[in-house]
């Protein structure tokens, strides 16, 4: 009896020890857990921060393009109106040297027939009156015909100073053509560039949506895992690619849409489920449940459901209000109902319409 005292005493230190490390170990795992939710939280932010620092760097940009793209059209539209102008000049300094060159040669025909006279008026001394009278005429016609020349003289001194002003204006306005360009071609090249950054940020954007969406497709998928476990393989509950599927007389009497209490049952295990996944997801994930309602093609007509319309809508409300009396915020539930105008199974037959009377669910963003 000694012994067994003896050998009791001996092994309760033992035990204390061993369950004094256990807690630690609890401790140490715990907190390893709390650092790196805080960790997760804190990449999350930095993230969510980065886009939105990148909608407003494509906002800005966006900006700065269409003021860009504005600043070109107003070049276009000054080098339109340049042009035409130099189209103008050079016409008319066109038309100036054409008329230049015909006062050229009236002024030579005129210097001929100074020329003729004179030598009518030597060759005519011999008869001093006929000459004389002769000769008076062709100073009359050579006085005239200097002042014919001066005016001529004055005219093309006037039209060459016109040539020389035009020449210097389309001078000016090449020059002015070349900056134009040079402008357009470094405002293009600008633009190039912008383009490339807007394109470098909506890549760098859809990256950081991808993210989020495979964010909540973690959480989706772990609450659907969930849901799975706790309803077991039921036939008349599947999924359906995103979407969580019941049909409806898991939850609905027939042409009612009123739960029953297998249905309140199975709502209530699925809300337990949502409430425990909804802590683990981040707060800057506008998550949303979406509930939807479906029947099948055979019309119903009752003084409380006059079509398919109002039946699936109700259906949909029904479980939506529901879910928001069982704890999930109501600010991340949503319902529709579509009627019988999205069936899974086009068939006309009993199995087909079982299965498009039915109850869908699906965890989205909203």
């Amino acid at each position: 009896m000694a012994r067994r005292q003896l050998r009791s005493v001996n092994i309760w230190p033992g035990f204390v020890d061993a369950l004094t490390s256990l807690v630690l170990a609890f401790i140490f795992v715990l907190l390893i857990f709390v650092v790196a939710q805080f960790t997760l939280s804190e990449v999350l932010t930095g993230r969510d921060e980065a886009l939105k620092r990148l909608n407003r760097q494509v906002a800005e940009l966006a900006e700065m393009l269409n003021l860009e793209r504005k600043a070109n059209a107003d070049l276009r539209i000054s080098v339109a109106q340049l042009s035409a102008e130099l189209q103008s000049s050079t016409l008319k300094r066109d038309t100036l040297a054409s008329r230049l060159s015909e006062l050229s040669t009236e002024r030579d025909k005129l210097s001929e027939q100074l020329a003729s006279a004179n030598s009518r008026a030597e060759s005519a001394t011999q008869d001093a009156d006929k000459a004389k009278d002769e000769r008076d005429a062709a100073l009359q016609a050579i006085e005239n015909d200097k002042a014919e020349l001066d005016k001529d003289k004055k005219l093309s001194a006037e039209a060459l100073q016109q040539v020389e002003l035009l020449n210097r204006q389309i001078a000016a306005l090449r020059d002015q053509l070349a900056a134009i360009e040079a402008a357009l071609e470094a405002s293009e090249a600008a633009n190039k560039q912008k383009d490339v950054q807007i394109a470098d940020l909506g890549t760098r954007l859809n990256a950081a949506l991808a993210s989020k969406v495979e964010e909540l497709a973690r959480y989706r998928s772990e609450f659907f895992g969930r849901l799975r476990e706790i309803l077991g393989n039921r036939q008349d509950i599947r999924i359906v690619g995103d979407r969580f599927v019941f049909q409806s007389e898991v939850l609905f009497p027939t042409a009612s849409a009123e739960l029953n209490p297998q249905g309140e049952e199975t709502l209530r295990r699925l809300a337990a489920t949502l409430k425990e996944i909804v802590p683990s997801i981040p707060p800057q994930i506008n998550w949303i449940l979406e509930v939807d309602g479906y029947t099948d093609k055979r019309p119903i007509t009752t003084a409380r459901y006059p079509s398919n319309w109002e039946l699936s809508t109700a259906r949909a409300a029904a479980v939506v209000k529901f879910l928001a009396a069982n704890g999930i915020a109501p600010e991340h539930l949503s319902a529709a109902g579509f009627g019988e105008f999205q069936p899974i199974d086009p068939a006309e037959t009993e199995a087909a319409y079982a299965k498009n009377r039915r109850i869908e669910f699906k965890l989205t963003q909203r």
